[in-house]
């Protein structure tokens, strides 16, 4: 670390104690620093808001759409940021990831086509940061719909990714998503099995206590028959 960016590191380490100047942020930021310190110094100029977006476009004409500049105009909460967000996935053949991950907070705004081209990505990462733009979107849409554009995810046998649905879906309540949980409790691995069965007894309607009696009774001898008749058992003691 060079005697220049140890003084930079200081001075956001004070920073509760002496605020740091938005205009001293932008001034400060070169590409020739650590990725680190780019990063915390567009952080922070993000978190100003309005302020930090105008400091961001500055920076952008000067030195380009960089990864920290992306991940900052995420922060700002701007309708002119999140635009040019999505200008960036649209001027650009392939989908850059940080982009995606910026726009998480305005999945509601993303149109069905460019979430679909998301989810549809073959690396994790990207599928991951699909299904955090869709838990903003998913209001939006009826039970078979959503179920119907993450099939494909439910089944990846990658565990982070079917995980990740499984807590988008436990928040709702419909009959079609309990079945589609009762099957993965019983056709997944270990892991996907237990989060299932997790997620029907915090749905706690009629229809998910009938699908986990149905499990306590066909399910075998194991941690999984186990963990139904605890969330049975949970839910019995609500209503006593």
């Amino acid at each position: 670390m060079s005697f220049d960016e140890a003084i930079l590191w200081e001075k956001l380490g004070n920073s509760r104690h002496s605020p740091l100047e938005g205009d001293w942020l932008g001034n400060v930021y070169s590409p020739s620093l650590s990725a680190e310190l780019r990063r915390a110094l567009c952080e922070r100029i993000g978190w100003l808001g309005p302020q930090g977006w105008t400091i961001l476009k500055s920076l952008i004409n000067q030195y380009g759409s960089k990864t920290e500049m992306v991940y900052a105009a995420g922060l700002c909460h701007q309708i002119e940021a999140k635009d040019w967000l999505i200008s960036e996935l649209e001027n650009d053949q392939d989908l850059r990831l940080d982009v995606i991950q910026a726009l998480a907070c305005w999945g509601a705004v993303i149109t069905d086509q460019l979430l679909l081209s998301v989810l549809r990505q073959p690396s994790q990462s990207m599928r991951l940061a699909g299904i955090e733009l869709l838990s903003f979107k998913a209001h939006q849409l009826n039970d078979e719909k959503l179920l119907a554009i993450t099939e494909d995810l439910l089944e990846d046998w990658r565990e982070p990714i079917p995980l990740a649905l499984i807590r988008l879906l436990q928040r709702r309540d419909g009959a079609s998503i309990t079945k589609r949980l009762a099957s993965m409790a019983t056709n997944s691995s270990q892991n996907i099995a237990n989060a299932a069965i997790q997620a029907l007894g915090c749905i706690q309607t009629q229809e998910s206590q009938s699908a986990l009696g149905s499990l306590a009774n066909t399910l075998p001898e194991g941690q999984s028959k186990n963990l139904v008749n605890k969330q049975l058992k949970q839910q019995y003691k609500q209503y006593l």
